[in-house]
């Protein structure tokens, strides 16, 4: 079969990957210990879960306007003025599938052929094949462990050439948990309005946090100029990754265009998942800090327990719920790269994580700390035993 070079250029999403190998270990009855998901362990809230079932009994289950329900875009903008100080009116929002697909439909929206696409690395994985995908060239921007993976204006202004159609900013930053200074974020968002070069942040983690800092979104800075992108998504804040909503908020002429491809492919987002996701919003947001309080107890003791194991070495995670740890040592161990070590691991020890590879970080791993505690123990406990006789085989 011959299938289009658009398709051929991209691969299947890493995490994914790594999903439906432990789940067909966990398939026949083994104890997989699993890093791998990125999803809140929480379950949905249940005034929000409530509103779903009232929408499925008042019938509201017919098509809705491609944008998303009217509701639920004054809803969002309502939110993100009150969390952000931010001023969007529902014509500058859009109702996405997921806020995957919000960055999927922006980038299809503005990037063509040959246009470069900065995007600092280590990377979310779909990032780069998104830009594949439309055509675009992905240009990397390498950040340092040794500096707490931060992000800095300079970087992004060394990367910039005249093909420069769009820089991508995801803080707190999923694979790293590294957090762009509000400072610099301003710096970046100056810097892409000096040069006509679009700005797209990734606020998916926004809301996770530690060390006493507050939700930020480069739109509340008057350095955010008319090409800012702001993408948002209920899966994590609100424990609803299944649920699939996610948001744009741009300039209008970018929406309408957006709302355009999407009439085309996806129609609306599931008509039920809008009501529940209006409750979201405008409920109550006590299960978030319950589920920021829980992350940093774990974030302490994953933090410690890998610094702990021979020849591994983590950077402190300031945000998400993800640890990146350096396994660059286990090289000489007859463990060539992480993908391997990953793949060893998931065999020999029953543990499940991402390599990072797969966020262009080769001799990283990827551990999400979106699980109980008593999985954490007992996974760097498996982990010891397999660190451990590494070091004595090297």
């Amino acid at each position: 079969m011959k299938f289009t070079d658009r398709v051929n250029r991209i691969s299947v999403s890493p995490t994914m990957a790594v999903l439906m190998e432990a789940e067909k270990l966990k398939a026949r009855g083994v104890d997989v210990v699993d890093f791998g998901p990125g999803e809140p362990d929480f379950p949905t809230p249940e005034h929000i879960k409530q509103a779903a079932i009232r929408a499925l009994a008042e019938n509201r289950t017919k098509y809705t306007a491609t944008a998303g329900i009217a509701p639920l875009r004054e809803a969002i903008c309502r939110w993100h003025t009150a969390q952000f100080a931010t001023k969007y009116s529902p014509a500058q929002c859009v109702v996405t599938s997921g806020g995957k697909h919000a960055i999927y439909e922006a980038v299809g929206a503005l990037i063509d052929t040959g246009d470069e696409v900065v995007i600092p690395a280590p990377y979310w994985v779909s990032f780069p094949d998104i830009v594949k995908l439309a055509g675009g060239t992905p240009v990397f921007v390498p950040t340092e462990a040794s500096d707490g993976f931060r992000l800095r204006a300079a970087q992004i202004e060394a990367a910039l050439t005249p093909r420069t159609r769009m820089v991508i900013v995801n803080s707190p930053c999923n694979p790293t948990g590294a957090v762009v200074p509000n400072d610099e974020f301003a710096k970046i968002a100056a810097l892409c309005n000096a040069r006509g070069v679009w700005l797209m942040s990734d606020e998916c983690y926004s809301h996770f946090l530690y060390d006493g800092v507050k939700p930020f979104s480069i739109a509340s800075r008057p350095e955010a100029g008319e090409k800012t992108i702001i993408i948002g998504s209920l899966s994590k804040t609100f424990a609803m990754t299944g649920w699939r909503v996610g948001y744009a908020l741009a300039p209008e002429p970018l929406i309408a265009n957006i709302v355009k491809q999407q009439s085309q492919s996806t129609s609306n987002v599931t008509s039920i998942a809008q009501y529940a996701a209006v409750a979201a919003l405008d409920g109550p947001m006590e299960s978030v800090a319950t589920m920021l309080a829980e992350y940093s107890r774990r974030r302490a003791r994953i933090y410690a327990g890998l610094n702990d194991l021979p020849g591994v070495a983590c950077t402190e995670p300031k945000g998400a719920f993800y640890a990146f740890p350096s396994v660059a040592a286990r090289g000489g161990s007859g463990l060539a790269d992480t993908t391997a070590v990953a793949k060893a691991l998931l065999e020999r020890e029953h543990v499940a994580v991402v390599p990072g590879e797969a966020f262009g970080a080769p001799g990283f791993l990827r551990f999400s700390y979106a699980t109980s505690m008593e999985r954490i123990d007992e996974g760097l406990r498996r982990l010891a035993h397999f660190f451990s006789a590494a070091a004595s085989a090297s």
